[in-house]
C-alpha cells in the first residue's frame, strides 16, 4: 500500500461501490493507497467495505445516479473516477436506460465540470448501441456518453463475472440443488469466457495507476473459453449433483421468460431472482460472450495489463462447496 497517497490525500471516487465487483474494487484501490469515497443509493449497506482499508481510508456518500447534483457532489475534491453502477434485470425506477446511459452520462459530465480525466467506466462484453437486446444495447450507448465527455476514459469490458457472490455460478448451483433439470438454453453452445472478479478490480486499479492506455477499450477475459453447456456441467460437478440437462430452443426459452417476467410481476417482486429469465437475457444468450480477436490483436486484455487470469477450477470450488448435499464436509462423510 502506497503511504504517499494517502498522505496527500488523493481521493478516487467508486459510483456502485457497495456492490459484487464495488467490494473487490474498493481493496484493490486501497492496496494501492488511494482515500475511496464510495457513492451509492443506501451508504448504510456499504459498512462492510471498511475493513478493506485503514481507519478512515473508507468513506461511503449517498449518490444517486439519476440525481446529477448527488454526482457532482460526490466527486467533489476527487481525482478519479470509476463507474460500476448497473443493473442486470430492470426494477421500478432502476431501468437499463436510467442507470446505463443517464447514469454514465451523469457521471462523465460532473466528471469533465470538475476536470477529472483519470476515469474507469465498467461496461460489458458485447456492448454495442445497435444489438438486439437492451442491456448490450444500453451498455454500448453508455460507453459513447463516458468517452463523448471524457475522451481518455478507459472503458473495461468483463466477460461474466465469478466470484464468491457472483450471481452466475450461485444461481445455476442453487438451482441444480432443487431442480431435476438445468436449461440449456438454444442447445447450449454459446461460449463463454468467465473472469475472477479480483483480476478485473486489478485491472481496474492498474488503470488509475496509469498502466493502461487512455481511451481504449479491453475486454477481460479468463483463461478459458467455455460452452454454456460445459459450465453448467461443471456446475454439477463440482456440487456433486447428478442433473439432467436439458437442450431448449431460444423459442422455448423466450415462452419461458415471458412466464417468470409475467410472475415476477404479479407477485410484486416477490419471485425469486433465482427463477427469474427474461426475454433480454435470451438475446445475449444468443451471441458467444468471449475477448474479440480486435481486443487481442490490438493488446487491451488483461495479459496487456500484466495480469494473468485465473481459472475458474481454482476459486469457483471455494464458494460453490456449500451446495454439495453435506457442504463442505462432503469428502468426510463416515460410512
Amino acid at each position: 500500500m502506497s503511504d504517499e497517497l494517502i498522505k496527500t490525500g488523493r481521493i478516487v471516487t467508486v459510483f456502485g461501490g457497495s456492490g459484487f465487483v464495488g467490494r473487490h474494487v474498493v481493496r484493490a484501490l486501497a492496496r494501492q493507497g488511494w482515500r475511496i469515497r464510495v457513492a451509492c443509493r443506501r451508504p448504510d449497506l456499504a459498512n462492510h467495505l471498511q475493513p478493506l482499508g485503514r481507519v478512515g481510508q473508507i468513506h461511503a456518500v449517498q449518490a444517486n445516479l439519476r440525481y446529477p447534483a448527488s454526482v457532482a457532489a460526490a466527486l467533489r475534491g476527487a481525482e478519479a473516477v470509476v463507474n460500476l453502477a448497473a443493473v442486470l434485470t430492470e426494477h421500478g425506477a432502476q431501468t437499463f436506460g436510467a442507470l446505463h446511459v443517464g447514469g454514465a452520462r451523469a457521471v462523465a459530465q460532473a466528471a469533465a465540470a470538475a476536470g477529472i480525466s483519470n476515469i474507469v467506466h465498467v461496461s460489458a462484453i458485447g456492448a454495442d448501441a445497435g444489438s438486439d437486446s437492451l442491456y448490450a444495447r444500453t451498455k454500448g450507448m453508455g460507453e459513447a456518453e463516458i468517452l463523448a465527455a471524457c475522451p481518455d476514459a478507459v472503458i473495461m469490458r468483463p466477460s461474466i463475472i465469478f466470484g464468491p457472490e457472483d450471481s452466475f455460478f450461485n444461481r445455476f448451483a442453487a438451482l441444480a440443488r432443487m431442480s431435476p433439470a438445468l436449461p440449456l438454453f438454444g442447445g447450449g453452445e454459446t461460449k463463454f469466457q468467465p473472469v475472477y472478479v479480483g483480476d478485473v478490480a486489478e485491472a481496474i486499479a492498474r488503470a488509475l495507476a496509469g498502466q493502461a492506455e487512455a481511451g481504449a477499450v479491453y475486454e477481460l477475459g479468463g483463461p478459458e473459453v467455455k460452452t454454456f453447456r460445459e459450465l453448467m456441467q461443471y456446475v454439477c460437478e463440482v456440487t456433486g449433483r447428478r442433473r439432467l440437462l436439458l437442450p431448449l430452443p431460444f423459442a422455448a426459452g423466450n415462452a419461458m421468460a415471458l412466464g417468470t417476467e409475467l410472475a415476477d410481476k404479479l407477485s410484486l417482486g416477490l419471485f425469486p431472482k433465482m427463477l427469474l429469465t427474461t426475454r433480454d437475457q435470451m438475446k445475449l444468450l444468443a451471441v458467444d460472450n468471449v475477448v474479440s480477436p480486435q481486443a487481442v490483436a490490438t493488446h487491451h486484455t488483461l495479459q496487456d495489463l500484466g495480469i494473468h487470469p485465473e481459472a475458474i477450477e481454482s476459486i469457483a470450488p471455494t464458494y460453490l462447496t456449500r451446495f454439495r448435499k453435506s457442504g463442505q464436509f462432503e469428502s468426510h462423510k463416515t460410512a
